[in-house]
């Protein structure tokens, strides 16, 4: 497995392919701190797509509830510059 796909997320339920856990776990994060290294702003912007991603196909998992913030989970940890 190549350190790209590693810890890759897994639509649509929005978990980790490697460990399992909510994505981004914790070395997705490092994978993308250090991609982003020098645009952090551009990480931002490029989670909170996600995010907004991730609330529409969570809803639809859950019978069109929609899940709770999940603003810590995708854009909380990081800190634009």
């Amino acid at each position: 497995m190549t350190r790209r796909t590693e810890h890759a997320v897994m639509k649509p339920a929005w978990r980790c392919r490697t460990c399992g856990i909510a994505w981004p776990c914790s070395a997705a994060k490092l994978r993308l701190l250090g991609e982003y290294r020098a645009h952090r702003d551009e990480l931002f912007e490029h989670l909170k797509a996600l995010q907004a991603e991730a609330t529409e196909q969570l809803t639809e998992l859950n019978s069109g509830t929609p899940p709770g913030s999940l603003t810590e989970r995708f854009t909380g940890w990081v800190q634009a510059r």
